[in-house]
């Protein structure tokens, strides 16, 4: 057949793609009126679920006695590991390294070690607390320094990435320093917090209602946990009410305690953990800390860098193999290395297990390769921007392309974005404005930075790198889409109705976006890696292309016209010299019986990647952006204001513009919220101190800069054959907020007069930048 008639899905034009189109549930996140799975009517019949939680962070379990807790009224079943009919084990990666209830042994504080159904979740909640275990305390250590100066076991394998002779050609630089910086984590503080509920079914069937990233591994957890197939299992989720990672693997355990009670007791089960538990329990960002020697010139030209990155993992392996890898991919942020060497440590920690979280080790890699920039910029006592600058990654042929994986960077428009904003956010102006404010202002000292983002788009494991979407069209021309990806609130279900409606040329309001669900479309990645319009998008669209396929070829054959006079107009269709309304050119294709449903799929092309070598093409292309940041901060108490940040962004050929600038907005204040003013500590008996809003400091609208102007680079487009020439647009910008650690670092190395870089560690607390001021007094 005659292909013309099907556009290239990389050059859709149309009113309903590349246009702002409001989120499909703004109305009703505003109106309250959104669905989330505690909003869903309850079944008859539903008990309710708590977790019994270990209060030592590493310990031997010599004897537990429920009895008290089995006997409180309006408890319905106790149960603990050794009740689990399948696997006792939740680990996403099939390490068997999790448990889903401790047996014999706790490795971190809070961790579960049995589950309560009664009749209501108070009296489960309040049952779990009249546990009597005794344990055997063993020796923990809850941080980095801790689990190095205990022999630093490891719960995955690192990684190594090198090109060059770092180490012989670190002797051969002409100017030369050693650093340590230590990086935080981060608690994803969704607003909707962790949530399964589970109903049985005949047989070995079970439904489970899950708030997760991953259907498909929520329904392969509860398959194993219960010794059933996957076919036994349907997974559901209409919308999470955030996730940012915290949701990928964690929800496994909730899922999991849920459908083992419902097919054991033959009732619904819903376990919702309140915040305080949901903190304590479930996996944060993991923190780093970055040891470093950097070999440069005198103009502040990189020559060679070699540098650890060890992070607090926690008891088991969960995701921190490709997080910490994922860190190391992104140890070069926007700086080509001539000799490298990096290496990965994922420390096992008595703390619980750390987990994707957006950016997934991205943000803390290229923070550290922000301070490489800062050190030299200090050491030959220039412009931090003027450094990024000289060593940006170059131009196709300029022999300054080559990754430290060895992936050639082939699109970079660093120079571009960054020059373009320097430009509109008057930043050499402003700079020196700055300067001269801080030489006469005793108290106050502001800070500027301008900083890049260039990350990498497609899950590191190949295999995750696809996407099924399934497609009907009704009789009457309306559209039903399901495909794979979760909606966490980003807008990913909204741009693939854009995608649909634009292949058939219809109205959006004439698709309708149902629940991501197991039962439909099977084997699905996670929505995450920033990959979910991208692979989604594209699965879409295929499915919309071998339904217009049949539709055109009907049409060929019943009007007798040649394929090229067929034409999908706006809400219409061209057959040789007539239009026909689509809904009546669908009634008339489903009488002649053509098929009116497809299932599309969609696979990465071109990326491959072998660890073991550290060398493929992991990526598929870059997401770019730069931002520029003011702030002004206090010396007499280390408290601050964000004045003012510019930031311009490629996300390619918007899909939504109108969403894309909400997910920059968002992300930049919340990678604001990571390097200022979120901050875990664990007190000496391994337990976790920040665990409520009470104690954990997300920000708050009166946070985020006074004067915040966010554009789209609206000339950029995509060179990969991505839907519609876009480009993700999910994890790129939080490193935006980069800038801000930036500014901080400026003000307070003013106070001794920017002779010494002021190696602020984050997150910038208040109290941790009136300590920087401090030793900055004590050099001036």
């Amino acid at each position: 057949m005659d292909k013309s008639a099907f556009p290239d899905p990389t050059f859709i034009i149309s009113g309903q793609m590349h246009a702002s189109r409001r989120h499909d549930s703004a109305h009703k996140h505003v109106t309250g009126t959104a669905d989330y799975i505690d909003d869903l009517p309850e079944p008859a019949g539903l008990l309710h679920g708590a977790l019994g939680l270990s209060d030592r962070a590493h310990a031997e379990i010599v004897s537990m006695d429920l009895s008290e807790v089995a006997a409180t009224p309006g408890v319905v079943w106790v149960f603990t590991g050794k009740d689990v009919p399948g696997i006792n084990d939740v680990s996403s990666n099939g390490s068997h390294d999790e448990p889903l209830l401790a047996e014999t042994k706790v490795e971190f504080h809070q961790q579960p070690i049995f589950a309560v159904i009664a009749e209501t979740r108070d009296i489960a909640r309040r049952a779990a607390r009249k546990a009597k275990i005794e344990y055997r305390d063993l020796a923990h250590w809850s941080d980095i320094d801790g689990a190095l100066e205990n022999g630093g076991a490891l719960v995955t394998s690192p990684m190594t990435l090198s090109r060059g002779e770092a180490k012989t050609e670190m002797e051969n630089a002409a100017r030369r320093l050693k650093g340590q910086m230590r990086i935080g984590g981060q608690e994803h503080f969704y607003l909707e917090g962790q949530i399964a509920m589970a109903i049985p079914g005949e047989d070995d069937e079970v439904a489970v209602w899950s708030s997760t990233q991953h259907p498909s591994e929520i329904q392969h957890t509860v398959g194993h946990v219960l010794n059933i197939p996957s076919n036994a299992v349907t997974v559901n989720v209409r919308r999470m009410g955030g996730g940012f990672g915290g949701k990928e693997t964690q929800g496994n355990q909730f899922a999991a305690l849920a459908a083992i009670a419902a097919k054991k007791l033959k009732r619904s089960i819903k376990f919702r953990p309140d915040r305080d538990e949901d903190m304590a329990a479930t996996g944060k960002r993991h923190d780093f800390m970055v040891d470093y020697e950097l070999g440069f010139d005198e103009d502040g030209r990189i020559h060679a860098v070699d540098a650890t990155y060890a992070a607090r993992c926690g008891f088991s392996s969960d995701l921190s193999g490709p997080v910490t890898d994922r860190a190391l991919f992104h140890a070069d942020s926007s700086y080509f290395y001539p000799h490298v060497h990096l290496t990965s440590k994922p420390l096992k920690t008595h703390t619980v297990s750390n987990t994707a979280f957006r950016g997934f080790g991205g943000p803390q890699g290229m923070l550290g390769a922000e301070r490489f920039i800062e050190e030299i910029a200090y050491a030959v006592g220039k412009d931090p921007l003027d450094i990024r600058k000289l060593n940006f990654y170059g131009q196709p042929g300029s022999g300054r392309t080559l990754t430290p994986y060895h992936q050639e960077v082939e699109d970079s428009i660093l120079e571009r974005i960054v020059g373009e904003l320097e430009e509109s956010a008057d930043y050499q102006a402003r700079r020196r404005e700055i300067i001269e404010f801080n030489r006469d202002s005793r108290y106050i000292k502001k800070g500027l930075a301008l900083t890049p983002v260039k990350f990498g788009i497609s899950f590191t494991l190949t295999a995750f790198n696809q996407a099924g979407a399934l497609v009907h069209v009704y009789q009457d021309g309306s559209i039903h889409l399901n495909h794979g990806g979760t909606e966490m609130g980003q807008g990913l279900y909204t741009k693939v109705a854009q995608v649909l409606a634009d292949s058939f040329q219809i109205d959006i309001e004439h698709v309708k976006i149902t629940a991501t669900t197991t039962g439909k479309v099977p084997n699905t990645s996670a929505t995450a890696a920033s990959s979910g319009t991208d692979l989604n998008g594209m699965a879409a669209y295929d499915a919309a292309r071998q339904i217009k396929e049949r539709l055109v070829a009907f049409a060929a054959e019943k009007w007798d016209v040649p394929v090229s006079e067929i034409a999908f107009l706006p809400n219409r269709v061209r057959v040789g010299n007539q239009e026909i309304p689509f809904p009546d050119f669908i009634r008339q294709a489903y009488f002649a019986r053509v098929q009116l449903s497809a299932a599309g799929f969609y696979k990465t092309p071109k990326i491959h990647w072998d660890r073991a070598a550290g060398k493929g093409t992991p990526f598929y292309y870059y997401s770019y952006g730069a931002s520029c940041t003011e702030v002004s901060i206090d010396t007499l108490t280390g408290e601050y204001l964000i004045d003012r940040t510019d930031i311009l962004h490629d996300v390619g050929r918007s899909l939504n513009p109108a969403i894309d600038i909400g997910q920059v907005e968002g992300a930049f204040v919340q990678g604001m919220g990571w390097l200022t003013t979120e901050e875990l500590w664990w007190d000496a008996k391994g337990r976790l101190r920040t665990h409520a809003p009470s104690t954990y400091k997300i920000p708050l609208a009166s946070d985020r800069p006074k004067i915040f102007n966010v554009k789209l680079a609206e000339w950029s487009e995509n060179a990969e054959q991505t839907i519609g020439r876009s480009k993700a647009v999910g994890e790129p910008p939080f490193m935006l907020a980069i800038s801000v650690l930036e500014a901080l670092s400026m003000a307070v190395a003013s106070v001794a007069d920017y002779k010494v870089c002021p190696r602020l560690d984050a997150p910038a607390t208040p109290e941790r930048v009136l300590m920087a001021v401090e030793r900055m007094k004590a050099v001036g």
